[in-house]
């Protein structure tokens, strides 16, 4: 039973936590028992950080780059103040002052790949590497130090920690040339990957943190670039865009979400674990709070409200429905049939299961099932053999 429980984590777990961040294929999962628990015990560590501690998210962010030396050294003397703050290379070398600066533009500007004063492509790629204010500067420091050692290997980059805002944050400008010629083209993937690295090399000196997709998290939210908040802090915004995400893709991913977060909660609810179990009940209170699946279950008290009042039996007492009809725990009334009937392969669906399994009982003896009658609640066949009231 617990095998089949962390094949279920490991496999939900991957989907919502690992979703194609990998530069290559993951080879199949073995059939060996140490190695699916080792497993399964990292994605409870993430389940438990994501839901009950809500642990803070890493920010990682491509802020731009130049097209030209004369771009590139206009970000390097932004970033370090003009020379007045420390610059870091990937050797290892810091440097300050004026002078240090332009002995590291010309490096550039000959070095490896020469780049024009002015070109057509893009040279560089600036990169910022944000935590949170209370956040040691030093170990955001040398966090960023360990993940451009790691991901930006082969590469010429300049790193520079700004400390003088709330929130610590180091500057990273790299050059899209690698010494052998191979050049950097960051997609949505690889600043995934980042995060993920990033929040693993803070966690190595001691820092939660976490890198979750918005859509594990069940996020909605647009956030702005950095030229939009500068311009609307100085009242310059002439408009405003939306801040949701309301694309069929953003959509999409929240409903495979929201599908992977009820698998997961079915397995640990029929675990005979109590650990397991008071996590199944985090996750289905951390599943009710997600706009999307609110939003689901305002629908359907709206819908309900539209329908005229159910009939009924002569004999019923108060409290009980029509047969066929049962009571979801925002008092609207559900489809018998359960959410399979919007279909489980579409958004509306994902979300209409997780939304079930939010206000779903699972016991763990089909005997337990017995007070169904009595409660008005319907007993199904549940996750793994076990045996489900659906009140």
């Amino acid at each position: 039973m617990a095998q089949s429980i962390d094949g279920v984590l490991v496999e939900w777990g991957e989907r919502l936590f690992y979703p194609a961040n990998r530069r290559v294929q993951a080879p199949p999962t073995p059939r060996l028992d140490t190695r699916l628990r080792r497993q399964a015990a990292v994605i409870r560590a993430r389940i438990e950080t994501t839901v009950s501690r809500r642990t803070v998210q890493v920010m990682v962010k491509v802020t731009g780059g130049g097209r030209g030396m004369a771009a590139i050294a206009a970000h390097f003397r932004y970033i370090s103040k003009s020379g007045r703050l420390d610059i870091e290379d990937d050797r290892g070398n810091v440097q300050r002052g004026k002078e240090a600066l332009h002995d590291l533009i010309e490096q550039w500007r000959y070095g490896g790949t020469a780049i024009d004063e002015v070109g057509h492509r893009r040279e560089a790629f600036n990169i910022m590497l944000s935590m949170p204010n209370g956040t040691s500067p030093a170990l955001v420091q040398a966090a960023a130090r360990d993940f451009a050692r790691e991901e930006l290997l082969g590469h010429r980059y300049v790193m520079v920690l700004h400390n003088h805002q709330a929130n610590p944050h180091v500057h990273l400008s790299v050059k899209a040339s690698s010494m052998l010629g191979d050049r950097l083209n960051p997609r949505k993937a690889d600043l995934h990957r980042w995060r993920e690295t990033f929040a693993e090399k803070l966690r190595g000196y001691g820092i939660e943190a976490e890198a979750s997709r918005q859509a594990t998290r069940g996020v909605m939210r647009n956030f702005d670039p950095i030229w939009r908040v500068k311009t609307g802090d100085e009242g310059r915004l002439r408009e405003t865009k939306k801040h949701d995400k309301t694309g069929q893709r953003a959509r999409l991913s929240r409903s495979e979400a929201a599908q992977a977060w009820s698998r997961i909660a079915e397995a640990l609810a029929s675990s005979d674990l109590s650990e397991d179990r008071h996590l199944a009940a985090e996750i289905r209170g951390f599943i009710r709070q997600q706009p999307s699946v609110q939003e689901v279950m305002r629908q359907r008290q709206r819908d309900s409200a539209r329908q005229p009042e159910p009939s009924r039996h002569r004999d019923s007492p108060p409290g009980r429905t029509v047969p066929g009809r049962r009571l979801s725990d925002e008092g609207a009334f559900m489809d018998p049939r359960g959410p399979s009937v919007l279909g489980r392969g579409t958004p509306q669906g994902a979300v209409a299961v997780a939304v079930t399994v939010a206000v779903t009982v699972v016991r763990r003896r089909p005997q337990d099932c017995a007070p169904a009658a009595r409660s008005g609640c319907r007993c199904t066949a549940g996750p793994l053999g076990k045996a489900a009231m659906r009140c």
